[in-house]
């Protein structure tokens, strides 16, 4: 089963037994606990009832949307606690963890046992000991709250009592850098060692110029040795030998008793073993002997034996001599307090002697017999234990400066005695760690101190731990302070929000200790020796973290009493609640679950959160399904306030469910808010024409207080920028709302679009309104500047309304609506959403235009007036003269275009003006039909130089954008036209009619079939015309006489042909003529584009004028051209031409009305004159 399945299901069973009911009927939670449960809510609860005038709707709105920002601010400056230096608030402590004090009894034996330990201090002591007995015996005297006349009997008593008994523990730990005595370049060294007793001065100065071994100088050890002395078989001791090596490995212990502490000298010899006896047993044989006198004679005695064993059939005992490596001499009364633990250089034995090398020796001074009370009675262990204990409280309650982070050093008297007191008991460095975290475990218990002393408490027993040096009594007293330890921490994690608040950075570093040092301690071989059932700690941890959360909720809900009042309290008593929730996932999310993690490998964050998740799914449930319960009835109606709060519940849901996406295993249906924004359907249709409603208020009255002038650093009003906001606050309602549901946000996106067309019509139409009230009385300027800002206002909105489709969020919702309803539901959404955009777009555009019209029609006087005076100037003024009133009108009115306008409605305005002077000069040039062409001239010239001035080198409407206009292209060929001759109109009509020739395929009224082919050796054009096909029925019968008459065009280029006529084919609509027609072409006649062969077909009348049945032209170009296949011998071999007839209005050209103007011109009159009898021919029918 994984660890998380473990969590669950403990969660599950902790849920069960600790919430037995929700948010129907709660237990009442003690009252000192709900009040110490700190509530944040971010932001704070906004105001209900303001006024509407300026807005406040809106900006309360915006305030709610805010909060997932607010607080996340909120929460990263209460994790910074910048400033913040205040003590941590109260550790929680539990009555059955605090230690009992000791009685008077008992503090006079154990300070017996202190007195005891000051008056038999030996070694050397550092520079942080108290020398001063008397200075040492005040401080005692405070610590145990001893008065003078006790002390001195008790001093007493201790005098008179039995000194301590002191003993050497030396540690022959290795050696290095010995000097190589055998052939083979290494040597084979052992150690004797041994105590020298007391010295005389004299003596002492002695042996400065020599150095004592055991093989010399034995006559001075042996007048200091009683005759009848008796060696014991423990003075001397000897290593074992370690064969071929420089630096040998011992790693050997050795006790000496000490007759005299303050002037007996430890002595040890190192030699070079030289042949296969051991030493070690000849020492042991040998100590077997007793009468023997002198150190020196016990040592040469060794060192004969094992010679005289190792060389029997050898030959010569000094051949076999050991050799000597080197000696320490070590006087007793420099050892320091804590012994020594350190490389010691060898010595010679004279200054002949050539030694090398140092020799690495650990050595204790400690008692074994001590004359008090206490120690016959108890445990050295329990002992040191009560002393360190009682010094601590006496030290730690004379802490001044932030006692609560104490790092437990205490002051240089309680240092000596603590430290003599451990020295001469022979506590071990483990079982000094072990009591000295006991003590300081117990006493934090009770007065809090820092955790990082702790930390390194457990360190050190980690370090110095032996599993085979902690047994009986001081494993089950271990045991034990790990239990009270770990239970005083579980409870403080339990209640950490109070005990470890984020506000509080001195609380949070002491969180994150205690968890470092309860993460370590479940990793201490010593830990899992004295308890070895918890060996899941961190489940136990996870499970207080738990029911702490659920206790924080409880209280919570306690205090805040979200079911008191009407519905609308409740709720908003709920937000609060909810918003205290998140607040709190947040802290855990930010500060908790990394001191966890990292420290004790629980998911604080992920316990905490899943746990409070179900519980305001729970409570929120409840009363959402009140509401819902409520909206549902077609009758009801959502008030503002109350819409305020639910939409301030959905977003405080909606920020607390957006923390499971840091949930280390994310599954959206196991989470109980999985589906919270289905509570909220009703209410959020109901919100939205509420929002809708105060939307069109708020532009209504932005529209009356506007006074059309433009804001700062732009060129739309006040009302524009008061619209534009409230459509952006609407907009960050629906991107914070975030609704998951795709065919929801689909309803509401659709609805929100909708919204924001027609508020932005309504605006359009209002300030449309406004310009149309206030033009009354006011100069054209000044109406000028405020139809341009009137237009900004329009098309600031509607830039606005462009960028819906990414600010709502489009793209998201037809993929949204894709994955869910395929095909289909994408095109919906394009459909729904650009149908809305596309229209609303267009009505703008088309205000925008009224606007421009009724802009460029206040010019529309003064714009005839100078295109009149262009018109009556005489020839002899210039054109620039003539043109110079209007231009420099334009230019005038340009300047506050410019200066009014945003550029893209310039450029309409521009446009607008434009299209309004062409349709003017257009009308100009209408009413002045066959005037002088110094006339169309100087129109000609006006035309160019307005397109300059549009143009504006680059600035303006581009030239393209001006040239490509309809009405620019008929007034420039309007123009053109005119100038032209009549001859040359004549020659245009020509050429246009070829134009269409070579475009027509297969028109209603039929087909002409010939041959052309030109002889250019006799300049004659023969035309075969063979027949006709499909002819429209011009007779009552159904049929056509027709006929086809030949010529060619234009007439004033072959003034000499006339036209010729086939036969008339009676009652055919297919007549097939075969006649054979010649023409005289020159060379210079076919070489015009413009020349060409007309085929008219006329169906012939017997009572009235011939009907005009269609016509065809072909080009001479075709047939005459050199190079052409009908201008050779082989023309009369060449396939027919089809010609499509066509009958078309003359009178519909520019031409015909141009000539036509032209009434003093006989050849142009004459052209109409014909064209007019064929158009006239087809009005009869």
């Amino acid at each position: 089963m994984s660890m998380t399945t473990l969590l669950d299901l403990k969660s599950s069973v902790l849920r069960q037994v600790q919430r037995s009911q929700s948010l129907r009927g709660r237990r009442e939670p003690a009252a000192s606990a709900a009040s110490s449960i700190p509530v944040t809510h971010c932001p704070d609860q906004l105001p209900h009832g303001l006024s509407e005038g300026n807005g406040e709707f809106f900006v309360r709105m915006n305030g709610i949307l805010q909060k997932q920002e607010n607080l996340l601010c909120a929460a990263q400056a209460e994790c910074k606690g910048e400033g913040n230096t205040a003590a941590p608030p109260a550790e929680h402590v539990d009555q059955a963890f605090i230690p009992e004090r000791s009685s008077r009894r008992e503090l006079d034996l154990l300070y017996e046992e202190a007195v005891y330990t000051v008056v038999n201090r030996v070694g050397v002591p550092s520079p942080e000991y108290i020398t001063n007995e008397g200075d040492i015996f005040s401080y005692l005297l405070k610590v145990f709250d001893m008065g003078q006349e006790e002390h001195d009997i008790i001093l007493q008593r201790v005098q008179e009592s039995k000194r301590a008994s002191f003993t050497l523990r030396v540690s022959v730990m290795k050696g290095k850098n010995l000097m190589a005595k055998d052939a083979n370049g290494y040597s084979d060294p052992y150690c004797m060692l041994g105590i020298l007793l007391g010295q005389s001065p004299r003596e002492t100065e002695e042996k400065k110029e020599r150095k004592f071994s055991f093989r010399k100088r034995k006559e001075k050890l042996e007048k200091r040795s009683s005759t009848k002395e008796v060696l014991a078989a423990t003075c001397i001791q000897v290593t074992e030998v370690k064969p071929e090596t420089l630096n040998p490995v011992w790693n050997e212990h050795f006790v000496f008793d000490i007759d005299d502490v303050h002037g007996d000298l430890l002595h040890m010899d190192i030699w070079d073993h030289d042949d296969d006896v051991s030493v070690a047993e000849a020492c042991k044989k040998l100590n077997e002997v007793s009468g023997l006198r002198g150190m020196g004679r016990y040592f040469k005695q060794i060192a004969k034996s094992v010679r005289s064993n190792g060389t029997s059939s050898s030959g010569s005992s000094e051949d076999n001599a050991d050799d000597f490596l080197g000696c320490i001499n070590i006087p007793l009364n420099e050892i320091p307090v804590m012994g020594y633990d350190k490389w010691f250089k060898l010595e010679p034995r004279s200054s002949a002697s050539k030694v090398q090398g140092e020799c690495h020796l650990i050595l204790r001074l400690f008692t074994t017999q001590r004359d008090t009370t206490l120690s016959k009675r108890e445990s050295k262990e329990v002992i040191h234990k009560k002393m360190l204990s009682q010094i601590l409280e006496y030290e730690h309650a004379h802490i001044q400066k932030e006692p609560y982070n104490w790092n437990g050093q205490v002051s240089p008297p309680a240092w000596t005695v603590l430290s003599h007191h451990a020295v001469q008991t022979d506590l071990s460095p483990l079982q000094q760690a072990i009591i000295r975290w006991q003590c300081y475990s117990s006493h934090h218990r009770s007065q809090r101190m820092c955790y990082t002393l702790l930390l390194r408490l457990l360190r050190t027993i980690d370090a110095e731990w032996d599993p085979q040096a902690v047994q009986g009594d001081l494993e089950r007293q271990l045991s034990d302070s790990f239990r009270l330890y770990t239970d005083h921490c579980l409870c403080l994690m339990k209640s950490m929000r109070q005990v470890f608040p984020c506000t509080s950075p001195a609380a949070v570093t002491r969180c994150e200790l205690m968890l470092r040092g309860v993460g370590h301690m479940q990793t201490m071989p010593a830990f899992k020796t004295a308890c070895p059932l918890r060996n899941e700690l961190h489940l136990e941890i996870a499970t207080v973290v738990k029911k702490g959360t659920v206790e924080w909720y409880e209280s919570t809900i306690s205090q805040l009493k979200p079911e008191d009042g009407a519905l609308e309290e409740q709720l908003r008593r709920l937000v609060q609640v909810v918003d205290a929730v998140c607040a709190d996932v947040q802290r855990g999310q930010n500060v908790y679950n990394k001191l966890f993690y990292s420290a004790v490998k629980v998911d604080f964050f992920s316990i905490t959160y899943r746990q409070l998740e179900k519980l305001v799914a729970d409570d929120v449930g409840v009363a959402m399904e009140k509401v819902c319960g409520t909206l549902g009835q077609e009758s009801s109606r959502l008030t503002q306030t109350m819409g305020e709060t639910l939409l301030e519940l959905y977003m405080s849901l909606k920020i607390l469910k957006r923390f499971r996406e840091f949930l280390p295993l994310r599954d959206a249906k196991m989470m109980a808010l999985t589906g919270y924004h289905n509570w909220f359907k009703t209410s959020i249709h109901k919100w939205l024409q509420i929002v809708h409603d105060k939307a069109c208020d708020r532009i209504r009255r932005a529209v009356d207080m506007d006074q059309l002038e433009p804001v700062q650093q732009a060129k739309h009003s006040s009302s524009a920028v008061d619209v534009t906001a409230c459509f952006s606050q609407v907009r960050e309602f629906w991107k914070q709302l975030s609704w998951p549901d795709s065919a929801g946000a689909f309803i509401f996106v659709t609805r929100l679009t909708d919204n924001f067309c027609s508020e932005a019509m309504c605006y359009s139409e209002m300030i449309k309104r406004k310009i149309e009230r206030s033009q009354q009385g006011r100069d054209i300027k000044s109406l000028t500047v405020q139809l341009c800002i009137a237009l900004n206002n329009t098309e600031h909105v509607r830039v606005f309304l462009g960028h819906l489709p990414r600010d709502l969020d489009w793209q998201g919702v037809e993929q949204a609506m894709e994955e869910s309803c395929g095909a289909e539901g994408k095109e919906q959404v394009n459909k729904a959403l650009n149908g809305q955009l596309y229209n609303v777009d267009a009505d703008l555009q088309r205000e925008n235009k009224r606007l421009i019209t009724h802009l460029t029609d206040k010019m529309l006087s003064e714009l005839k007036r100078y295109l009149q005076h262009i018109s009556l100037s005489p020839d002899s003024i210039n054109n620039d003269d003539a043109v110079s009133p209007l231009m420099k009108y334009l230019r005038d009115t340009l300047v506050i275009l410019s200066e009014s306008l945003v550029k893209d409605n310039l450029a309409r305005v521009l446009l607008g003006m434009w299209e309004l002077l062409l349709r003017m000069i257009l009308d100009t040039v209408a009413e002045n039909m066959g005037v002088q062409v110094e006339f169309y001239n100087r129109f000609q010239y006006t035309v160019e130089a307005l397109v300059q001035f549009f143009y504006a080198d680059g600035e303006g409407l581009a030239v393209e954008d001006l040239k490509n206009h309809v009405d620019y292209k008929a007034l420039d060929e309007e123009l053109r036209l005119n100038k032209c001759s009549s001859f040359e109109l004549i020659e245009q009509y020509f050429l246009e009619k070829i134009s269409q020739q070579r475009t027509l395929k297969h028109t209603r009224f039929g087909r002409v079939s010939v041959k052309c082919y030109y002889d250019a050796s006799e300049q004659r054009l023969t035309v075969e015309i063979l027949h006709a096909a499909d002819l429209i029925a011009l007779d009552a019968n159904g049929l056509s006489d027709p006929f086809v008459i030949v010529e060619l065009c234009p007439h004033h280029l072959f003034p000499m042909a006339k036209s010729q006529r086939t036969q008339v084919k009676l009652k055919t609509l297919h007549p097939v003529f075969d006649e054979l027609f010649y023409f005289h072409v020159s060379p210079e006649q076919y070489r015009h584009r413009f020349a060409c062969l007309t085929f008219t077909v006329m169906d012939y009348d017997w009572l009235s004028t011939n009907d005009f049945a269609g016509e065809a032209l072909a080009p001479l170009s075709d047939f005459c051209w050199p190079g052409r296949p009908n201008a050779s011998a082989a023309g009369k071999t060449i396939q027919p031409t089809i010609l499509h007839l066509a009958r078309s209005k003359p009178s519909e050209k520019p031409i015909m009305r141009i000539l036509d103007a032209r009434t003093g011109d006989g050849e142009a009159q004459e052209f109409v004159r014909k064209l007019k009898e064929i158009e006239k021919s087809m009005e009869e029918e």
